[in-house]
């Protein structure tokens, strides 16, 4: 079971799954269902990649072909089904993912880690262009929100688009934050690294050894879960 866990953890699995959960359907019926409610936005979705999923999920029995079926002059389309198996995996997985927070890897998180191969006044100016990018994507999306409820579709159809706007949101507060201590030099360490510029030399960070110990111990350990 943990190898075909595995094997099947890419999100757009998981839209495959929730799209033949609602009836049998081909894959470029599933294409047009997820484009239709926007799920592009939240699951990366292509053709190629969409078949590949397809077959990975019959492979391992999660789906079934059950007849194929040709419309007017197009190509002859498989058309699947879930199965039992698939349904189990399908509850299991959308429990887990909803309950469980997991350590994901942004590349704007592993941009910031990196920051300091930059020069403190670039790195300002970088952080105000994305605060100018991330409040105009707010806006936009508040718009189509606006307007999808309007249309009357339910905030239970909408909530992905919360969610992100949500995060949009709060990493705005958090980029201008950041960008307002180093525009005002008042970010802890910005005199070492402003020195590493000026002088060429690494700079002498007084740091607690055994506190330092402690939190290397915590992050291999990786925390505990709650029962």
């Amino acid at each position: 079971m943990a190898d075909r866990r595995r094997s099947i953890s890419n999100p757009l699995a998981l839209a495959v799954l929730a799209c033949l959960h609602e009836r049998p359907m081909h894959p470029y019926e599933m294409a047009a269902t997820m484009r239709e409610r926007g799920k592009e936005q939240s699951i990366k979705l292509n053709y190629g990649s969409l078949y590949t999923v397809v077959d990975s999920l019959a492979k391992n029995g999660l789906i079934e072909a059950v007849e194929a079926r040709r419309e007017g002059r197009r190509p002859e389309r498989t058309v699947y089904r879930l199965t039992g198996a698939g349904r189990t995996r399908l509850d299991a997985w959308m429990s887990q993912l909803l309950a469980e927070p997991v350590k994901e890897y942004p590349q704007f998180e592993a941009a910031l880690s990196l920051m300091p191969v930059l020069h403190p006044d670039t790195v300002l100016e970088l952080l105000r262009t994305r605060t100018r990018i991330l409040q105009q994507e707010i806006a936009r999306a508040r718009v189509m929100l606006a307007a999808a409820r309007r249309a009357g579709l339910p905030r239970l159809l909408l909530i992905e688009g919360e969610y992100h706007v949500a995060l949009q949101e709060t990493e705005l507060s958090w980029v201008e934050n950041l960008a307002d201590e180093l525009e005002a030099g008042t970010l802890d360490g910005l005199d070492g690294w402003r020195h590493v510029y000026e002088t060429g030399e690494a700079p002498a960070w007084d740091v607690d050894a055994s506190a330092l110990e402690e939190l290397r111990q915590a992050a291999a350990e990786g925390g505990t879960k709650p029962d």
